[in-house]
């Protein structure tokens, strides 16, 4: 893999023992992820699941990633930022409109439908995903 630019769009399989590096070189960026198990791809990332078993709202060092099904997908075995989001969910052209009043013609959505549609998976397939790089501010009553 390489370089990906930015608002493009990569996906791959990442098998067991492999390792998949995100790098955010030029700062302030995000990376929206979604990953499924090779498997049975209908079994896929829970941030549901995520946060329950570690009791934690944020995704970093030593977070496993879980499937719906409770299944361990992907372990953080690496991490200089220190907390990524995982409720926050990816950005749409009509979410850029009601939040930004702004008409895109690319977002993460679209990036998500793209790379399914490689993988013969559905928007159905689009859930709550891993935003690596960003941290949402979450305020205690």
């Amino acid at each position: 893999m390489g370089l990906i630019e930015a608002k493009s769009s990569w996906s791959g399989i990442v098998k067991k023992g492999q390792r998949l590096k995100i790098t955010d070189i030029e700062g302030q960026q995000a990376v929206d992820f979604l990953c499924y198990d090779n498997n049975d791809r209908s079994d896929r990332y829970s941030a549901t699941n995520t946060m329950k078993v570690q009791g934690n709202i944020y995704v970093g060092l030593g977070s496993i990633l879980y499937s719906d099904s409770g299944t361990q997908l992907l372990e953080v075995v690496e991490d200089t930022t220190g907390k990524h989001d995982t409720v926050y969910g990816c950005c749409s052209n009509p979410n850029n409109l009601l939040r930004y009043g702004v008409k895109t013609t690319e977002s993460c959505y679209t990036n998500f439908e793209i790379e399914l549609a490689k993988n013969e998976l559905g928007k159905d397939s689009i859930v709550p995903n891993v935003n690596w790089f960003m941290s949402v501010p979450v305020l205690v009553d």
